[in-house]
């Protein structure tokens, strides 16, 4: 059975007790990027269960791809114009 589209948009209600002090630094926060509470905390929660579950994915790999792949990361970088313009670079704090 197909969610219908009514149902796939219906937003149900989230209580968070929260103290003062927290909400208004949202609030400010929320006002400052132009959106309004909800969305703020909406965003925030959503990027932070994306990152919480991608810290999380595991890829399985044969081991001759693994061993490819950790090859790749011990390699020294290959000179390059970017890599070069990089290293010739001052840091922000160091200008």
């Amino acid at each position: 059975m197909r969610a219908s589209s009514e149902e796939k948009t219906k937003r149900i209600t989230l209580n968070v007790r929260i103290s003062a002090e927290l909400r208004g630094l949202i609030d400010q926060a929320a006002g400052l990027s132009g959106k309004n509470r909800t969305d703020f905390v909406l965003d925030a929660a959503r990027q932070a269960a994306e990152d919480t579950l991608l810290d999380r994915t595991v890829f399985r790999v044969d081991p001759s791809a693994y061993a490819a792949f950790v090859a790749l990361l011990d390699a020294p970088p290959r000179p390059n114009d970017r890599l070069r313009h990089s290293l010739r670079t001052a840091a922000p704090w160091e200008k």
